[in-house]
């Protein structure tokens, strides 16, 4: 009989792109990484489900999904993502630590509307935005001091934005792919708590009719910062690193990195 996350891992390689693929050794230190902020958290870890693990390091901005629990995790596949870019107005560092999605801070879903500066901020119509709620980080700006900011991982732009995943980029949300955005809401890898919720008789209107859940549904959120002082050859996966600005540029890429979270 297959491991139970082996299906998942076969759809994650057939619809999700780019993929990334770290080595079994660097992925181990991820999974050490991953079990020592969801104990610190005293998160569940003794039920099986899967886990998403983001690596905020501006060297590696990597998601990685895990199938397992404590002491035992199996890596289903990774890919690239965008993170809080500091060094602006209004831009935070992505904060560290494990969020627990619930139905407490509710999903919506993007409406494809462009805003002042023609950017899908959200990604295409119709694109699932994963809520954590409310978090304390660090400004990325001024004196750096604790303050609130929105927690939230979606799609982007997929014109002027997706091409540039694999670089911190973000105010401080996370943005995937929105193959990625499809795959988690497709298969509700995130939605432990809507499951139980639909089990209790409520309806949450964001979850689409077509899913088709897996009954290992996670709800773990779990930022890392490997700090990598250089890019890793398995994380060179993205045309944008290393892309220099003439000064025609310099206006629009000012307006695209404030326009959307």
């Amino acid at each position: 009989m297959p491991a139970p996350e082996a299906h998942l891992a076969r759809e994650f390689s057939a619809l999700v792109t780019p993929q990334l693929l770290p080595p079994t050794a660097v992925a181990a230190d991820y999974a050490v990484a991953l079990e020592a902020e969801l104990s610190g958290a005293g998160a569940d870890a003794a039920k099986p489900r899967f886990v998403v693990q983001v690596d905020r390091s501006p060297n590696v901005q990597a998601l990685l999904l895990w199938w397992g629990k404590a002491g035992g995790w199996q890596l289903v596949g990774a890919t690239t993502v965008s993170t809080g870019l500091a060094g602006r107005f209004d831009h935070f560092e992505t904060p560290l630590g494990v969020f627990d999605h619930t139905l407490r801070n509710p999903d919506f879903r993007a409406e494809g509307t462009k805003n002042s500066l023609g950017i899908r901020g959200y990604g295409r119509k119709g694109m699932r935005v994963y809520d954590f709620g409310w978090v304390v980080t660090e400004k990325g700006w001024g004196d750096h001091a604790q303050m609130a900011m929105r927690l939230q991982m979606h799609a982007t732009d997929p014109d002027l934005l997706e091409q540039r995943l694999g670089t911190a980029q973000s105010k401080g949300c996370i943005r995937i792919p929105a193959t990625l955005n499809e795959f988690f809401d497709r298969f509700g890898v995130l939605d432990e708590d809507y499951d139980l919720g639909l089990a209790a008789g409520k309806a949450p209107w964001v979850l689409r009719k077509e899913r088709t859940p897996t009954p290992w549904s996670g709800r773990y959120l779990v930022v890392t910062d490997s700090l990598a002082a250089a890019r890793p050859v398995w994380a060179h996966q993205n045309s944008y690193v290393g892309v220099r600005f003439d000064r025609s540029h310099a206006r629009s890429e000012t307006m695209i990195r404030n326009g959307t979270c």
